[in-house]
């Protein structure tokens, strides 16, 4: 895997002036990363459901670069308890800060619009609920069982945060059973304190390895365990390696891998674009581990298309 870096020329720390916010708009990305616009009547209708409800998608919060074409597909991330997160991870643009009360009505609002979009595959995800005893554990159980009861055969997909390592949080949602439970690793080990200050590399394995410790249970509905990470953030090839084998030690199953875009000036800069090639190799090595599902490519993203992410056995 030795094809050579391409860096941006934009990159840098943010300036007080709004000189960076120019520049920033202004970066010059690889030819294979410029994703035509796709705005269409299905993407107003999904803005509109979504608006109505007063509901947030990470979608927009994370500012995705595929949201236009989702929304056009009549699909929709929810991001649910809240626009802001108790932690600023640095890679992430949702603001961070203290976060409101929970909404109760959410969960049926989301399981509304699904229902109205007609989605047969949900995805929501949340932004870090520190602030609150079970870590928002509950409110994950309540959206996973008002999907269930509104659209009879739905596919429920949880994106979750660590809940802090705490095992009752994470035992309550793997009793709720949804159909793929994702937790993103997001970068390699060396990486995490300037990534993910606060979280760490081995509770997240441990909640993977939690997860796919129940995946399947007689008499029960199977369970998949999925994760995700980013490249371009300055990690090396062999360190991706070691991240791909501890995940598949682990027990994961579905494995995404795609490129960082800075979301906005002050957000940690690219350190390199990763050619669509070197993707296509990391597919095949995580193939070679084992790995039933490995979807890997500049756009990919742990809930662009998760529909086409869940094994059919």
């Amino acid at each position: 895997m030795s094809t050579p870096k391409n860096t941006s020329d934009a990159q840098g720390e943010p300036s007080p002036t709004g000189t960076d916010e120019k520049r920033w708009q202004r970066q010059r990305l690889p030819e294979w990363l410029r994703m035509p616009l796709s705005k269409g009547a299905r993407s107003r209708e999904t803005a509109a459901s979504l608006e109505n409800r007063s509901l947030n998608t990470i979608c927009e919060e994370a500012r995705c670069p595929n949201r236009n074409h989702c929304w056009s597909r009549g699909t929709a991330t929810f991001l649910v308890m809240g626009e802001k997160c108790t932690r600023s991870c640095p890679f992430c643009s949702v603001a961070g800060g203290v976060p409101g009360a929970l909404d109760p009505e959410e969960p049926r609002k989301v399981a509304e619009a699904s229902k109205e979009l007609g989605l047969q595959h949900v995805v929501v995800t949340s932004v870090n609920r520190d602030d609150l005893a079970d870590q928002g554990s509950h409110h994950f159980v309540e959206c996973i069982h008002e999907l269930r009861e509104q659209i009879p055969g739905v596919k429920v997909e949880v994106l979750t945060p660590d809940f802090r390592g705490d095992t009752d949080a994470i035992d309550r949602i793997i009793e709720a059973r949804p159909d793929v439970f994702n937790h993103n690793i997001e970068t390699v080990p060396s990486l995490y304190r300037k990534v993910r200050p606060g979280a760490r590399y081995t509770r997240s394995l441990e909640l993977l390895e939690r997860v796919a410790a129940h995946a399947e249970i007689d008499g029960r509905s199977k369970m998949w365990p999925k994760s995700g990470l980013m490249l371009g953030l300055g990690e090396s090839e062999a360190e991706v390696e070691s991240l791909l084998e501890d995940l598949h030690r682990v027990g994961v199953k579905i494995i995404t891998i795609g490129q960082y875009l800075q979301p906005e000036p002050g957000s940690l800069p690219v350190e390199e674009y990763i050619h669509p090639d070197r993707f296509e190799e990391w597919r095949i090595f995580g193939e070679s581990l084992g790995f039933p599902m490995v979807f890997s490519g500049p756009f990919v993203r742990s809930s662009y298309m998760a529909d086409a992410q869940v094994p059919l056995s």
